[in-house]
């Protein structure tokens, strides 16, 4: 049973009355500027119409947004695996998650939404690998810069010195620094707050003007925004289940209380889940059971968890990325592809299919395309939490240099051993419960 029925979009409605209106000016129609306003007035009150339609009441029971009612309809599950930091192993599990989801990342950045017929394509062009074993050998559009810092063909191997800027890395170090500056105990309002210190841009997101605009930060992910389910807040869950490792309920309450500033119902609940299942990686080294255990930490009946469950139950199943593809787009047609749910399945099957094989399971995730450089640094990043650093080859992460590159306000570039002591300190405060 598909999670949602969508009705058949307006395809290119705007564009239609666009051309009409320029064919009419060019050929000289009176009325033309008074029947456009017309038309405006008309769209803007049948789009105030369309949200004010009211929500189903029993599917709002069962994904409510306050933590507590969170937490009432959870299923069982194990809340905390270590009670104090196994500080080697965390170290090495914690690199091995943070230079996974670079590298998932990275290689997914510059193939962002493709399809995998247009990778196949390009891979065929390059002489490349498909799915790829390594970096793609050029970009499109090599001149072009990603945010502003890095340009696009420093995610090559060949002009690649350190990290490339990606907004999916951005958020892991904002949450540090969120955590650093504000403690453990950080509130909405402190998020708010450095979102505008930190954040020059939020792609695909409203809530940074709101932000800006002097809107609360309880109210940020809701005004005038249609998005509050999609990917934004899934993609900034991985330094909540850095400073709580082993601890899925805490990493879930961290992410809860991030992604309030940006996500809704299963918008909040993709965050809260990889962050849990982070979180549990690092102590089962299992990224299967940690996939399972992550589950425990949102609404057993809200859809993001139903789709989860029906996403590993088809794991088997799924034996490479066009199976996962064509199985994402039958069940989910209709669906943006930078929602949650679509590409949590992507994510489930990226690490199902890959296995052991850390290459094996970034390069399937980014073939699959939909959000793909969101899917495979998640991937990533759950993987290297399980199997910790080792597990990497070094052609990942050998241009890495020590340092990842930022948009971040103020701080241009990070140095990645100084991330791993700045974690794990946070990571010992967590369990210190200081």
């Amino acid at each position: 049973m598909k999670p949602y029925s969508y009705p058949e979009p307006l395809q290119d409605f705007e564009s239609t009355i666009n051309y009409w209106a320029q064919h009419k000016a060019e050929t000289g129609a009176a009325g033309l500027d008074e029947k456009m306003a017309e038309i405006k007035t008309l769209l803007a009150g049948k789009l105030a119409e369309l949200r004010a339609l009211p929500e189903d009441a029993d599917l709002r029971a069962a994904e409510p947004d306050d933590l507590d009612a969170i937490r009432a309809l959870r299923p069982p599950g194990e809340r905390r695996y270590w009670t104090e930091l196994p500080e080697a192993t965390y170290r090495d599990r914690l690199e091995g998650a943070w230079l996974g989801r670079c590298a998932g990342n990275v290689l997914g950045s510059i193939v962002e939404l493709w399809t995998p017929d247009k990778m196949e394509g390009w891979a065929a062009y390059l002489g490349d690998a498909f799915p790829p074993t390594d970096y793609w050998r050029e970009a499109e559009r090599p001149f072009e810069f990603k945010y502003e810092t890095s340009r696009r063909d420093a995610f090559t191997p060949a002009n690649m010195d350190g990290v490339p800027t990606d907004d999916d890395l951005i958020y892991t170090q904002v949450g540090m620094l969120i955590l650093e500056d504000y403690g453990i105990d950080f509130t909405l309002d402190d998020v708010g707050a450095a979102w505008i210190k930190y954040l020059p841009v939020s792609p695909a997101s409203p809530v940074l003007p709101n932000l800006q605009a002097g809107v609360p930060a309880r109210e940020a992910a809701v005004v005038d925004n249609p998005t509050q389910f999609w990917i934004i807040g899934d993609i900034q869950s991985d330094p909540w289940g850095y400073a709580a490792p082993g601890y899925p309920e805490k990493a879930a309450e961290f992410s809860w209380r991030n992604a309030s500033i940006c996500s809704r119902r299963n918008g909040i609940y993709g965050a809260m889940y990889f962050s849990a299942v982070i979180a549990a990686a690092f102590a089962l080294g299992d990224p299967m059971k940690a996939l399972e255990a992550g589950l425990a930490e949102i609404p057993a009946d809200c859809v993001l968890a139903r789709e989860a469950r029906w996403a590993l139950d088809a794991a088997d199943g799924i034996k490479d990325y066009r199976a996962a593809r064509a199985a994402a787009d039958e069940r989910y047609a209709g669906m943006h592809p930078v929602h949650t749910i679509n590409n949590v399945a992507l994510t489930i099957w990226g690490l199902r299919i890959g296995g052991e094989d850390f290459t094996k399971v970034i390069g399937e995730t980014v073939a699959m395309g939909l959000d793909n450089d969101c899917t495979a640094a998640s991937a990533g990043s759950i993987f290297g939490a399980a199997y910790g650093l080792d597990a990497i080859p070094d052609h990942w992460t050998r241009n890495f240099n020590n340092k990842a590159h930022s948009f971040i306000i103020g701080q241009p570039e990070f140095a990645i051993d100084d991330m791993v002591d700045r974690f794990t300190a946070l990571a010992a405060k967590v369990h210190a419960g200081d």
